[in-house]
């Protein structure tokens, strides 16, 4: 197997792992509208002066942007505004974890979608395990642990999104055969004009903010929800979606050092202990394991 693809695989995680302390900071001056709105509208542009610039066509079909906006709605417009507006309850931390969760719930989706497969055994135990993991996060001995409960709902429906997205876009996007560039620009374009009217009404919270505020917002937008597409798409086209998905098993190992080193946000013993539960439910429900010992 080639080993192209390895720096882009990890430049993705970082990338995905460090967005939280990006939203953190972006929250300093902008609404979850805000931060919603910018880093859909940096993505698109950044996006389309790739397509632009490899001289792709974006797809004409008034039913294929229909489309695509349903991706954007799952993927950006909903997720990013409820991940926003949670942390403003909950660490970076913590919304790191939960966001790991997400091939998790992609199963619990495939199969309320798909009632022919037959639940496997390793499947209903990964989701029992990252079920546990999920609660052990929160410290739900203790209640919520020190988040408040407003956050966490906010970010489990956001990660809800993310799960319906993937057997939706299998099922109504690939079979178009879009070039990925061209599917993604459209997507995060449709994401911004439908967030559009929700910045202009409630878009700025404070017009004085930190320099580091802004680029937080830029590296948002153009790296997080720009280039961290054409990544994804080029790990997957040189090493396949199974190796592309574990990278959803970096994010919250990066957002939690990050979240420690540079907000100075308190780690309790059970957030990295969940998160290991939690990484470790969705690689036996993917049955990650059973191949290896079938190899």
């Amino acid at each position: 197997m080639r080993k192209s693809w390895l720096p882009a695989y990890l430049i993705l995680g970082l990338t995905w792992g460090c967005s939280f302390i990006f939203i953190e900071l972006g929250l300093e001056f902008l609404t979850p509208f805000g931060v919603a709105f910018g880093r859909c509208t940096l993505g698109a542009i950044t996006l389309l002066l790739v397509v632009w610039s490899r001289k792709i066509k974006l797809p004409t079909e008034k039913s294929t942007w229909l489309k695509l906006w349903i991706v954007a709605l799952l993927l950006n417009v909903v997720p990013g505004t409820l991940f926003a507006f949670a942390q403003q309850y909950v660490t970076s931390v913590l919304a790191g974890i939960i966001n790991a969760t997400t091939p998790l719930m992609t199963l619990i989706f495939l199969l309320i979608l798909f009632r022919e497969e037959k639940l496997k055994r390793e499947q209903i135990l990964g989701l029992l395990i990252g079920a546990v993991g999920v609660m052990t996060v929160l410290g739900i001995w203790k209640g919520i642990g020190d988040n408040q409960l407003i956050g966490v709902i906010a970010m489990l429906l956001a990660v809800c999104c993310y799960g319906y997205s993937f057997p939706y876009t299998t099922r109504n996007i690939l079979p178009l055969g879009l070039k990925p560039e061209a599917a993604a620009a459209v997507q995060l374009s449709m994401a911004s004009i439908t967030l559009l009217p929700f910045y202009l009404f409630d878009g700025i919270a404070d017009y004085d903010f930190r320099i580091q505020a802004l680029l937080a917002m830029l590296a948002l937008g153009i790296f997080g929800s720009g280039f961290a597409y054409i990544w994804n798409f080029s790990i997957i086209a040189a090493a396949g979606s199974s190796i592309a998905s574990t990278v959803t098993y970096i994010t919250p190992v990066v957002a939690v050092f990050v979240g420690w080193l540079f907000l100075g946000e308190a780690i309790t013993w059970y957030e990295p202990v969940g998160a290991i539960l939690v990484i470790l439910g969705a690689a036996v429900a993917q049955g990650r394991f059973s191949r290896r010992v079938q190899n």
